[in-house]
């Protein structure tokens, strides 16, 4: 590892193979908490190449509990999270809106690292029960069209990482990993990412492959339309800078879009959002991204999608989707655990 952190300390970069091994090392425990802070660190101070990201992306997928729901043909909605802005779970609650609307999801999340409230923070507050079983997960798509993988569960390599990302508290390359190691391998995607630079290597790795995808990022640097300003959207068929006037909503402030100071309370806005009580910056900003991943997930155009998306969120269905998932809870009893 001491050759490895000069190499990369001496602005070198890694070829796709010498990557893969590392990590392989890394998440086996072949190196000490020192060393592995130091190699996150490094890339703090650096950008990553495609070669890298490829590298450590197929040393997680190597070693991921995978499995099959091409059955669904589902879509993955997730942010690479990192962008500091500290907003509500934004395509967590997207992700029960498209859900709503009719197309499946396979969503991908954990804990919070630099984050107070990930996605997986969210879910456990309101009682559901992480699962890998296929079976389990498999009834979930069954009975609310989408299914929730709880990243450690399907990446048990990470159990060396984790308390080490935790303790660092900052974004590390795993952000950067975290959308493209979905075990199930939807072949739809959504991903927001933190700076134009990873948007453009999420696009250079994604035009390899048969996905149907898209890339958000917001130009004042969210991981997600945030309808703070001008946007970047990038998809197979190419990329354009749109801003919230294109498609037909209004550009708000940063602070209306701010999440929790804890986890209380950021559930306590994902539901207010979710039962129609949000405010018109809150449940826009969450049409916006949900619209994206319908567009993409259904081939329609983004108006269809937001149209789509609001429909899926005034009629209750998106709450019905998620009261399913976490087991037919009540509003109230919902609202009293918030």
């Amino acid at each position: 590892m001491k050759d490895i952190l000069n190499q990369l300390i001496e602005h070198k970069s890694l070829d796709r193979e010498t990557a893969r091994e590392i990590l392989i090392k890394l998440t086996q425990g072949e190196y000490n908490q020192s060393q592995i802070a130091a190699f996150l660190t490094v890339y703090l101070m650096r950008s990553i190449t495609v070669e890298e990201l490829q590298g450590f992306r197929e040393a997680m997928l190597e070693q991921c509990i995978s499995l099959d729901l091409s059955a669904y043909d589902p879509i993955d909605l997730c942010g690479t999270g990192g962008d500091g802005k500290d907003t509500f779970n934004i395509s967590t609650l997207s992700s029960f809106i498209v859900a709503g609307a009719g197309q499946a999801v396979a969503k991908h999340g954990n804990n919070g690292v630099s984050s107070v409230c990930g996605s997986s923070n969210l879910l456990a507050h309101f009682g559901y029960s992480f699962t890998n079983d296929k079976e389990e997960i498999k009834h979930s798509m069954e009975e609310s069209n989408i299914c929730f993988l709880h990243a450690p569960l399907f990446h048990p390599a990470m159990k060396n990482v984790a308390p080490i990302r935790q303790q660092l508290g900052v974004k590390t390359f795993f952000n950067m990993l975290g959308p493209m190691v979905n075990p199930a391998f939807p072949n739809k995607q959504l991903v927001g990412v933190f700076s134009l630079e990873l948007a453009r290597l999420y696009a250079y790795l994604y035009q390899q492959t048969n996905k149907q995808f898209v890339i958000l990022h917001a130009l004042d640097g969210y991981d997600e339309i945030s309808l703070t300003g001008p946007f970047k959207m990038i998809t197979n068929e190419g990329e354009h800078v749109l801003h919230p006037e294109d498609v037909g909503l209004k550009t708000i402030s940063a602070e209306s879009i701010k999440g929790g100071d804890s986890i209380e309370e950021s559930a306590k806005v994902f539901l207010q959002i979710l039962m129609g009580e949000g405010t018109e910056a809150q449940e826009s900003v969450v049409l916006a991204n949900a619209g994206a991943a319908l567009a993409c997930g259904k081939g329609i155009s983004f108006a269809e999608g937001i149209e789509q998306a609001r429909e899926s969120l005034k009629s209750g269905r998106a709450l019905d989707t998620f009261r399913k998932l976490t087991g037919h809870k009540s509003s109230t009893t919902i609202s009293m655990q918030s």
